[in-house]
């Protein structure tokens, strides 16, 4: 079959996000309703300045969270600057308050990477409750009231990184990967109590991904990148329902879905792979779409999909690379000032990236590049920005690694 008769065979196999109704509306989870960095919110703000922050709030502590959302609050962690201690927030989306911050852990400080952060995972919420992974601090569920519900400590996370993986919500279990040198694992836990429902080893090794959930051809896969390859779950048992050798590289990106395949790559040099999920067992080129070296830096970023774009935001030096989808064929690279630790949003069809000095490109994707804006909040040289921004109908949410900054179109 060719590549072009087998890409417009795709239509038979349209992923959709496994999410509930009511969390479309609610950008919940890290990468939003559709794991994709995709959002319906309207008039988000495409140029700003420091005079368009509407309030800003200094959050205790320090941390890399992205800031998720269910109706009028925001929940972000954060870590203190020893390490010893983590907490959740929540805070009013209209005031930008503090309504109410839990300490979830108090002990030792397991070591982390310089660029990594005990606070580095983003929480996610059903609108009842809401969970924060801290790696050796535990995982931890409140009502959205800040009623402590329960905590479970996973593992030791052996190793000198961190960790950064997002738990996500699938039916009624929560499911967290925990890879780690020396052990690693996926787990899925019951949303309500915290057991335990399932649990299988991975190959042992560091790794920072998210999960993501789709259905494809009627059948729920929870997908996660890995040191060198992506592999499905089933999530109901955790059974292993397809894998596909990848590249070696730690596995850092969130595999990106497209609504026809899916998108990974490995965070060090190596390939980026287009695949078809719905298989079963060791899959191969069969189902590969394309392959496409990525050579010289880091990719810390998930890619970014809109229409026949793709986009990468390379950590060093500062590059974003845009693809054709289709093929998987480089369009245009374009130099950036700083370096991206964060992976990018799409509103209205802009692909919104952030830097780690927190300046905001946004890039509108097409055969060439064009930078529609450069925007700056005022913020300090001494500010990081490592979080995803987070949109919501007139107003963005920007993070650094102590202040939460709400942009408006006023």
């Amino acid at each position: 079959m060719t590549r072009h008769a087998w890409f417009a065979g795709l239509s038979l196999y349209l992923l959709l996000p496994l999410i509930p109704a009511t969390a479309a509306e609610n950008w919940h989870q890290w990468r939003g309703p559709g794991s994709n960095g995709h959002t319906t919110a309207s008039d988000v703000p495409v140029t700003w300045t420091a005079d368009s922050v509407t309030w800003k709030t200094t959050i205790p502590g320090v941390g890399q969270s992205t800031p998720v959302m269910w109706g009028d609050r925001i929940f972000l962690t954060s870590a203190s600057s020893t390490g010893n201690q983590r907490h959740v927030f929540c805070i009013d989306r209209t005031s930008g308050e503090i309504l109410w911050q839990h300490k979830a852990y108090e002990g030792e400080a397991e070591p982390t990477h310089s660029m990594n952060n005990r606070a580095s995972a983003t929480c996610v919420t059903d609108g009842e409750r809401v969970i924060a992974f801290f790696g050796r601090g535990g995982i931890h569920c409140y009502d959205l009231d800040g009623k402590a519900l329960w905590s479970e400590q996973l593992s030791t996370f052996p190793g000198p990184w961190g960790t950064a993986a997002s738990p996500i919500i699938v039916g009624d279990l929560v499911i967290q990967n925990c890879d780690a040198d020396e052990t690693a694992f996926i787990t899925a836990l019951d949303k309500k109590s915290g057991k335990q429902a399932w649990k299988v080893q991975r190959q042992a090794i560091r790794g920072w991904s998210s999960p993501i959930a789709i259905k494809v051809q009627g059948r729920d896969e929870v997908v996660l990148n890995g040191h060198s390859r992506v592999t499905a779950y089933n999530p109901a048992n955790g059974n292993t329902l397809w894998t596909l050798k990848t590249s070696n590289g730690r596995g850092t990106p969130t595999v990106t879905p497209t609504g026809e395949f899916l998108v990974t790559l490995c965070g060090l040099s190596g390939d980026m792979v287009a695949v078809r999920p719905g298989g079963e067992g060791e899959v191969g080129d069969s189902r590969v779409l394309w392959r496409t070296p990525r050579t010289g830096g880091r990719d810390l970023p998930s890619p970014i999909v809109v229409g026949k774009f793709l986009l990468i935001a390379r950590l060093r030096p500062g590059l974003v690379t845009c693809y054709d989808v289709t093929s998987g064929t480089e369009v245009w690279t374009e130099r950036m000032e700083g370096g991206f630790s964060s992976s990018p949003i799409v509103a209205a069809g802009l692909v919104y990236a952030t830097n780690e000095s927190g300046v905001t490109y946004v890039i509108k994707p097409g055969p060439k590049a064009e930078v529609v804006a450069t925007n700056s909040l005022g913020q300090s040289d001494e500010e990081i920005f490592r979080a995803s921004p987070t949109p919501f109908d007139g107003h963005l949410l920007i993070r650094s690694d102590r202040v939460l900054y709400c942009v408006s179109n006023k």
